[in-house]
């Protein structure tokens, strides 16, 4: 097992990542060939067994179920509680049920997802479990089981009780440019609770631009008042979008891993739960989402060209003009159909850099180093097609062939070279592409980045949707963030 070293690399938590088709290059230290393809006898048929079956709850256990389901509001499946009468029999059963897959894998069916979400959970049959939870008496148990194992997703839980009682309250006011520093601290207190009365405003200031992502330069710029002026409903709405990808989640996670989250901008290294260390990354522009997956990276390619895909080419290169391309260092290369398609050639001014992190997934989008070092110092890095620029490139890769005696510290021999090759990994390495715009810290405040691909909100409403199918029973409750698409 990689486990890796606990270097001092990188910081915490310049243009367009390209995607491109594989390319064809060396392997290092060398490639296994895959024996031919064999014919496989056709496999029986699968029958599938009978459901099983659920004991008749007694009167004390059906009262216990019937609390339970009226907390739904507080896991972040509704926008409000629903009002509903109690359910006993085979009606409590289902509800039962379908409260449990709801918090083990999510309220939204996967059917309703976006293509882009790619990360799916695994499938989960609550019968099993149920049954043996009634037959045992130890439903509460059985309850308190369901949920994400996860600190980040209880941390959300506790504070969407906040958020819910803030909502509750009447929310707060809307600042403006002139607000009073009083009015200002007021503001920022509703969700801090650190702020003291006499503490300097650009302090106050400063904490609230950390936790949304901001520069802290301290002063209420516009960036900073469009934050504080986001609505309740709209964190109460994103909080719920972020515990829903919580249930999205395997219940175990790879011991070393690489872990980018979308929103931020910012890979993290993980060994177990916890970060190991991180860098600045720059992800997927509002109008070429990095789409939310996991795969494993199983090589990396040093000196990579970019192949470029034709959807860029058409719309950003070709209009420049052939004299322009090759004098900027394209080459301009004929298709077997009779077309022209566009490559970069490996070297410093690559759009890809030096190295190219790869890994299967269906969209063709990988982790890369870029001759652009700009955008790293911005607080703004949504700016590539979907791919994830690094910061770091040459730190990640060392930690990722630092149990191999052969590649151990040669990454930049490598590059030194000048010759592209493919590095295969000494062990693959777990990478998940995430989108976490609401994370809570273990004082309850929770830290909000902008929604800059609209998926907040309507996961938000595909909650409420799926929630009101499954609950038809339910009286109508009226729900801000569903009144607002």
């Amino acid at each position: 097992m990689i486990r890796f070293p606990m270097l001092a690399l990188l910081g915490a938590i310049a243009f367009p990542a390209f995607a491109q088709p594989p390319v064809a290059v060396p392997t290092l230290p060398g490639t296994a060939i895959a024996p031919p393809a064999q014919v496989q006898p056709t496999p029986p048929a699968i029958v599938t067994p009978p459901p099983v079956p659920i004991p008749a709850l007694s009167p004390a256990q059906e009262a216990w179920a019937n609390g339970w389901l009226k907390t739904g509001a507080s896991q972040g499946l509704m926008a409000r509680q629903k009002a509903s009468g109690p359910l006993n029999g085979q009606p409590l059963i289902s509800a039962l049920l379908d409260r449990a897959k709801a918090l083990s894998t999510g309220r939204v069916d996967t059917a309703d997802f976006l293509d882009i979400w790619a990360l799916r959970p695994a499938a989960f049959d609550p019968r099993p479990s149920l049954a043996k939870a009634v037959s045992e008496d130890r439903l509460q148990a059985w309850a308190n089981g369901l949920t994400p194992p996860y600190a980040g997703y209880d941390m959300l839980r506790r504070s969407l009780t906040r958020y819910e009682a803030i909502r509750d309250k009447g929310g707060w006011a809307t600042l403006t440019a002139t607000s009073a520093p009083d009015a200002v601290r007021k503001r920022v207190a509703i969700e801090d609770p650190a702020v003291k009365p006499d503490e300097k405003l650009t302090d106050v200031l400063q904490r609230a631009q950390k936790r949304y992502g901001l520069n802290p330069t301290g002063l209420l710029d516009a960036r900073t008042l469009t934050a504080l002026n986001v609505g309740v409903d709209d964190r109460i709405a994103a909080i719920m979008a972020n515990m829903e990808r919580w249930r999205w989640m395997p219940r175990t996670l790879p011991v070393n891993r690489v872990q980018v989250n979308i929103a931020a901008a910012v890979l993290t290294m993980f060994e177990g739960d916890q970060p190991v260390s991180s860098m600045r990354a720059v992800t997927g522009s509002p109008d070429n989402a990095t789409p939310m997956l996991t795969s494993s990276i199983h090589s990396i390619v040093v000196n990579p060209p970019w192949n470029v895909p034709m959807s860029i080419a058409k719309r950003e290169l070709f209009p420049k003009g052939r004299a322009t391309l090759i004098r900027q260092g394209y080459k301009i290369i004929k298709t077997p159909e009779g077309g022209e398609r566009i490559v970069q050639p490996a070297g410093p001014n690559s759009a890809l850099g030096r190295l190219k992190f790869d890994f299967a997934n269906p969209f063709a989008v990988y982790l890369h180093d870029t001759p652009s070092r700009g955008k790293f110092s911005s607080y703004d890095r949504l700016a590539s097609h979907g791919c994830i620029r690094l910061e770091k490139p040459v730190s990640l890769a060392e930690l990722m062939v630092a149990s191999s005696p052969e590649l151990n510290g040669q990454i930049q021999n490598l590059i030194d070279e000048g010759k592209t090759q493919r590095v295969s990994l000494p062990q693959e390495v777990a990478v998940y592409l995430l989108y976490w715009t609401a994370f809570a810290s273990s004082n309850g405040t929770v830290s909000f980045r902008a929604d800059p691909y609209g998926w907040d909100k309507l996961l938000a409403a595909k909650i409420e949707a799926s929630s009101r199918r499954a609950d038809p029973a339910a009286l109508p409750a009226p729900s801000t963030i569903a009144s607002k698409d």
